[in-house]
């Protein structure tokens, strides 16, 4: 997720802060009350590389308005209510790409909903803990202050070689993995994943030691 932030798109701009009402709600304040306005393998064919992209993804969290909060200050974007879901959150990269991370809940599930869409299901007292999900993030953010971030939070935080390329494992409350990648780091990453290297690579190995 490159961030590319024009001045249009800067923190408190009108834009932004009008984001919510789009959901059905308006943006709200530090205290919560309501403001006025102001794993799988993908193979894509060489033709189509270009147009695909993650735009969003959703996690979950036991304090979803402060790991947006914290997720928005690594990517140098803005975290604002996400109404569809109640006490969630959109961390907002304000790229070209509208990339960003839901962070609901705990214990939110999403469920089919026909032609209507998904819906959100609370499981109440759902146990957190680890998972298998994880995701690669990019930004413009310099790695010290990635790990000064993630001290503040008291989140374990580590650089890892992963061969070709580096990353920080930021543990998102101590319990979700998320690889941040900093300029240097998104570099190597980009530079192994180049698609001629992927079709030369041949099969995959694991970079994680099996438990």
């Amino acid at each position: 997720m490159p961030l590319n932030l024009p001045s249009s798109a800067a923190p408190g701009n009108l834009a932004l802060e009008r984001l919510p009402e789009r959901f059905g709600a308006r943006p709200r304040n530090a205290s919560g009350a309501a403001s006025r306005p102001s794993p799988r393998r993908v193979i894509l064919s060489r033709q189509n590389c270009e147009d695909a992209i993650i735009h969003h993804l959703s996690i979950a969290a036991r304090n979803p308005q402060h790991v947006a909060g914290v997720l928005a200050e690594l990517m140098g974007g803005a975290a604002v209510p996400f109404p569809p879901n109640p006490g969630s959150f959109f961390a907002l990269q304000l790229d070209e790409h509208g990339s960003g991370v839901e962070v609901y809940p705990a214990g939110t599930e999403l469920q089919p909903g026909g032609s209507t869409g998904g819906s959100f299901v609370k499981k109440p007292g759902a146990e957190r803990g680890y998972g298998p999900t994880h995701f690669a993030l990019s930004v413009a953010t310099d790695a010290d202050a990635v790990e000064a971030i993630a001290r503040r939070e008291g989140w374990q935080c580590f650089r890892c070689d992963r061969g070709p390329f580096h990353v920080i494992e930021v543990w998102v409350e101590n319990e979700s993995m998320v690889e941040i990648l900093p300029p240097e780091f998104a570099r190597e990453y980009l530079a192994f994943t180049r698609p001629d290297k992927m079709a030369a690579a041949g099969p995959a190995t694991s970079r994680h030691r099996p438990g």
